[in-house]
Parts: C-alpha cells; sequence; structure tokens
C-alpha cells in the first residue's frame, strides 16, 4: 500500500469531523456499496472479459441471505457475512458452469435473462421473499447476545464499516491482480485462444474469476440489507446492473481506483444535480456522453493492467514465470 492509498484512506477516515451531516454520510455509504459491487464486477469483466448484465441478481442473493437468516433463523448481521459470500458465490459458481460455455454478446444476453429471471422470482415466492412486499430484517448490532452499539438509522457506523469493507476487498482484489491466477485471468482477457494455447484452463479460471466476483457482490449484499434493514425485488433490477456496469466503463475496465472512483462519481453526481429536477437525468447523460467521446478508456483506463506488474521485484517476476513454466509443462 503506497503513500498515495493511505493518504486517500486518511481523508475518508477523518471526513465525518468535520462533515457529520447524516444526508452527506448516508450518499457515501451507498457511493461505498456501489464501489464494493462495481470492484467485483472488476474481476470477472475488467480482468477477466467476462461481460455480466445480471450482475445485481448476485447482489440480490447476498442480501436475501441474510434477511433469510436472520428473520428464520435469529443469524446476527457478522455471521453471515461468510453465508452472503458462499451463497453469491455459489451460485455464480453453479450458473457460471453453464453460461460460460458462451463469450462475449452471448454470455451478457443470458446474464441479463439470468437477473430478470432472478427478480421476477423474488416478486413471486410470496412465502419465502415476501414478494413485492419484501422482508423486514434486523440493523447491525456491535456486541454479543444482541446487546451493544445498535446502528440503527444513524449513517456514521455504516460508513466506517463500508470504508473496511472497500478496503478489504481493494486490497484483496488488488494482490489477485498480481497473482498468477490474475494473469492467467488477464491473458485470456486478451486472447482466450492463444492462453488455452499456452495450456492455461480457461474454463476453470474463467469460472473462478466468475465466482469470485459474484462472492463479492454477496458482501456488497449482506451490507445493503443491513444498512437499509430491508430488502425487496425492486432493488436489485436490469437498471442496477447497467448502471454498476456504467460505473466501471466511467471509471475505467481494470482499475481499482477506477472502479471505486466510478461509483463515487455515477452516485454523488445526480445527488448534486437534485436542485435541477427537471433536468438532471439529461444533464447527468450528458456528462455520461461526453466522458465517453473524450476518455473512452475512463476515468484510470489509460494504463494496460499488465504495468501493474512492473512496481514487482525482478526477482520475484522470474521467480513466478519459473513455477508458471513448471505447470504448463506438466
Amino acid at each position: 500500500m503506497n503513500k498515495k492509498t493511505l493518504f486517500v484512506i486518511l481523508i475518508f477516515l477523518v471526513f465525518p469531523l468535520f462533515d457529520r451531516n447524516q444526508y452527506h454520510l448516508d450518499v457515501l455509504v451507498n457511493a461505498g456499496i456501489y464501489a464494493i459491487l462495481v470492484l467485483g464486477l472488476n474481476v470477472m469483466t475488467g480482468y477477466c472479459g467476462l461481460l455480466n448484465l445480471g450482475y445485481a441478481a448476485f447482489f440480490a442473493a447476498g442480501a436475501y441471505t441474510y434477511a433469510l437468516l436472520n428473520l428464520n433463523w435469529g443469524w446476527s448481521f457478522w455471521i453471515c457475512l461468510p453465508a452472503c459470500a458462499v451463497c453469491a458465490g455459489a451460485l455464480g459458481l453453479l450458473f457460471g458452469s453453464c453460461a460460460l460455455r458462451l463469450r462475449g454478446d452471448y454470455l451478457a444476453v443470458v446474464t441479463l435473462g439470468f437477473g430478470e429471471i432472478t427478480r421476477v422470482a423474488l416478486n413471486n415466492l410470496d412465502p419465502l421473499t415476501g414478494g413485492p412486499n419484501g422482508l423486514t430484517v434486523a440493523h447491525p448490532v456491535l456486541g454479543f447476545a444482541g446487546r451493544g452499539l445498535d446502528f440503527g438509522i444513524n449513517s456514521l457506523p455504516y460508513y466506517y464499516l463500508t470504508l473496511a469493507v472497500i478496503v478489504a476487498v481493494a486490497m484483496i482484489t488488488f494482490r489477485l491482480s498480481l497473482s498468477r491466477l490474475g494473469r492467467a485471468w488477464i491473458a485470456i482477457k486478451e486472447d482466450e485462444v492463444a492462453a488455452a494455447c499456452m495450456g492455461i484452463n480457461t474454463g476453470k479460471l474463467k469460472l473462478s474469476a466468475f465466482s469470485i466476483g459474484c462472492a463479492i457482490a454477496g458482501v456488497a449484499g449482506w451490507l445493503f440489507a443491513g444498512k437499509q434493514g430491508f430488502v425487496s425485488p425492486e432493488s436489485f433490477d436490469f437498471v442496477t446492473s447497467v448502471m454498476i456496469a456504467a460505473m466501471l466503463v466511467l471509471g475505467g475496465m481494470g482499475s481499482i481506483p477506477g472502479a471505486i472512483a466510478g461509483a463515487a462519481a455515477l452516485t454523488i453526481i445526480p445527488e448534486l444535480l437534485q436542485p435541477l429536477q427537471q433536468y438532471r437525468m439529461f444533464l447527468f447523460g450528458g456528462v455520461m456522453i461526453v466522458m465517453m467521446l473524450f476518455r473512452p478508456q475512463g476515468l484510470f483506463g489509460g494504463r494496460r493492467i499488465l504495468e501493474e506488474f512492473k512496481h514487482q521485484p525482478e526477482r520475484v517476476r522470474q521467480e513466478e514465470d519459473e513455477v508458471l513454466s513448471e505447470d504448463l509443462r506438466q
């Protein structure tokens, strides 16, 4: 973690000391939840080139996992975290094992359909999901046996919790991008046929990227359900999936700072344009068009992902190349 990153984290840590406005903190929490989602989509799309237009379905899997475990079995918010990640990741593994035989636009269409099927299923499984009325769940409590600091509707504890999750997810995805697994993902994105010819098991590695990205969406769903205290199918529609994809494109695919910046921009800009109620979406769309015309690679998408490896010591790169060559020969 470099000095610039630490400085940015420090700024966000001390921000509530200067601005305790609940509305401002709430907007930042929502931006943070979207940032977690975009970081997850960045793994499958930015690193591995798998376009997912039904990403909200896995977001919903995490949220409803927490809701059902909390309501039916009394599981606490904190215990549900690994369960939400595992359930969303398992759903991604199951769906991806069938869908990832397709590529490009065909994969995008299949994921879009899966996202809509998920939303319709949540709307109609009333005994399980509450249907259109949704489910009301408990807010997080920091303590034991239900006693301690109740987060309630106070945005401040959610702000710091969201910040901690963003840092953790960003560090995990960054380390993955520098690993042999991350190199293989990038090779598949650049040229899947060439990667297969080099001995890379493209099917398994694409499935790993897909399931990891879905697990991260489950974590975002867990946080979203705890903060809202309520989940309903309307929160996980096609527009949500498109918005997450737009945030990734705006920030720059394959870039962790870009994923966070894109999520922040597309969450905060509409709020800033609230006074211009009639022209808000027109101006919002105009900003997006201008951005794509003059910087189509995104805010932080100017460098190729492979240039990140230049920061690794030469000895480490040589050792990893030797191990990778041995694996390929086997």
